[in-house]
């Protein structure tokens, strides 16, 4: 272990204050999740400590930079992000710099942790992945941007987004309007996520027109879907009969995402699909399993604490 002191010189045109943090927040952030000392003069840092945590410091403080010239303010979320990705991983945060899609409105959309970042990864390098985590985790909206950006690219010629229907005492059938406007309140999700990242005019042309479609799981049956990106949502709520029926729908040139938080199944007593399927095809190639957890809660931080909070009562 040795002492020496790297100095990091934070640009002149970088403001200070959108590293340091108001009141230095970020850089006791930052301190506190490491033995080494940082002492700042003026525009210079200094780190003081073992090798691994001076290095794993200067990362982080580049990354801010850089995070800065691209216009996002570092904040206490994000670089506990990026301190949790140097300590558990020993991987850059800027590896987390994977952009996924450029929305109409300009936003790069990208994994923010390292849990979403190997789902992205296990999208890219696999033919139907599985996404298991709760909410807020990024599991839909991360899935919605890479079928969009695989139709953007020509990769697919539609996208076909789907969920398991559970019907609280209604049946479809009975219920008033036609087929879209009765699965509208069940596939809204799906919709905010879709419009999030593409013109609303232009995404429902391509609705009318069928290259994105919109139906409940129970439409997919005796179907064949080529050259398509499948999103299968909310699949805790799917039965083994439908896993299987939807899983074996996967057709050429094809690429399927089945999502679900297992904490939130609406079905009756019996056996759940999702956890069927885990059970029966693990280790099968081209088919991969992920799971996000409460660090991997980018909607606020309250919400992490809320689901760990509930994860320790289920384990009591």
């Amino acid at each position: 272990m040795t002492n020496s002191t790297p100095t990091i010189i934070i640009p002149d045109d970088i403001p200070m204050a959108s590293i340091t943090g108001p009141s230095d927040d970020l850089l006791h952030l930052i301190q506190s999740a490491f033995d080494a000392r940082i002492c700042v003069q003026g525009n210079e840092v200094r780190v003081t400590g073992s090798e691994e945590e001076r290095e794993a410091i200067v990362t982080i403080f580049a990354d801010m930079i850089a995070a800065v010239r691209s216009g996002e303010q570092p904040d206490g979320p994000s670089v506990t992000r990026m301190v949790e990705m140097m300590r558990e991983a020993g991987r850059s945060p800027q590896a987390l710099r994977d952009d996924v899609l450029l929305t109409h409105r300009g936003r790069a959309i990208r994994p923010k942790t390292i849990g979403q970042k190997r789902y992205v990864d296990a999208i890219r390098e696999n033919l139907i992945t599985f996404a298991l985590g709760p909410a807020g985790t990024g599991k839909t909206f991360l899935a919605m941007a890479m079928a969009v950006s695989a139709l953007e690219r020509k990769e697919v010629a539609r996208i076909i987004l789907s969920r398991p229907i559970v019907e609280a005492g209604e049946s479809l059938g009975f219920l008033p309007g036609t087929l879209t406007e009765k699965v509208d309140p069940y596939i809204r999700p799906l919709y905010d996520a879709l419009f999030d990242m593409m013109d609303a005019e232009r995404a429902q042309g391509l609705i009318e027109r069928g290259v994105i479609e919109i139906a409940p799981l129970a439409f997919m049956r005796g179907r064949t879907l080529s050259d398509s990106f499948i999103i299968l949502d909310e699949a805790q709520n799917a039965t083994p009969e439908q896993m299987k029926m939807a899983l074996t729908r996967l057709g050429n040139a094809s690429r399927m995402v089945i999502t679900a938080d297992e904490t939130q199944s609406d079905l009756p007593q019996g056996p759940v699909g999702i956890r069927e399927a885990q059970r029966i095809l693990q280790g099968i190639e081209g088919l991969a399993f992920t799971t996000l957890d409460g660090k991997d809660v980018i909607r606020n931080s309250l919400v992490s604490r809320i689901i760990a909070a509930y994860q320790a009562a289920e384990g009591q």
